[in-house]
């Protein structure tokens, strides 16, 4: 018997993963598009920081937790992003 991992990441993979296993252009580029705000990377290292000094609160802990559900749900968007053709083709042709 198989497990079925549930947690975010595993969710998103398989809400994004197109019917035909690649992803539209449009939608490649899109989310290749996507980044933090410099507000937000700010933020993340600032609380990066004090996790590693053992400092941070309960509410700053969530909230770093927050940052890091989000940064691990946007990877795997871009990581499936690269599988459409179009872009697979530029890629191939630019590298």
């Amino acid at each position: 018997m198989s497990t079925v991992l549930n947690n975010e990441p595993a969710i998103w993979a398989r809400l994004v993963e197109a019917p035909s296993g690649e992803m539209e252009p449009s939608a490649a580029r899109y989310f290749l598009g996507l980044d933090f705000s410099g507000y937000d990377r700010k933020r993340m290292n600032e609380l990066s920081e004090k996790a590693r000094a053992g400092a941070l609160n309960d509410d700053e802990r969530k909230e770093l937790e927050s940052f890091n559900h989000v940064s691990h749900s946007l990877a795997l968007l871009q990581s499936k992003a690269p599988k459409a053709p179009e872009i697979g083709r530029l890629e191939r042709l630019m590298g």
